[in-house]
């Protein structure tokens, strides 16, 4: 999504966990395609991917946690309507000032 809606910059970095498939050749690939680079937690270390955790922590006991989705489908669009409805545009994060992380980064382009 990110590179779809921003077309990012070479300092552009993604995080992701140890699975296979972010140390995969083809996501590699995609990352330098998409000139993104990829930041991979060490083993034992989840302070390394501290913000994506918390994200996906907040995900599942906010939203998920207790549904079950009649189908994939649905379930990508619940996810997308609280990381698109809410989580960006409405929750206060409290490393953003108390503010939402579509605001701001309004307020920093603004500034710039």
């Amino acid at each position: 999504m990110e590179v779809w809606r921003r077309r990012p910059n070479d300092s552009m970095i993604i995080h992701s966990d140890q699975g296979s498939q972010f140390g995969s050749d083809e996501f590699n690939r995609w990352c330098k395609d998409n000139r993104l680079s990829p930041s991979m937690s060490r083993r034992g270390n989840c302070w390394d991917n501290a913000v994506a955790e918390s994200f996906f922590s907040n995900l599942k006991s906010e939203q998920i946690k207790k549904r079950i989705y009649s189908t994939r489908a649905a379930a990508k669009s619940d996810i997308f309507d609280y990381i698109e409805g809410f989580y960006n545009r409405v929750r206060r994060h409290k490393h953003l000032d108390q503010l939402s992380p579509y605001e701001f980064e309004r307020q920093r382009q603004t500034a710039l």
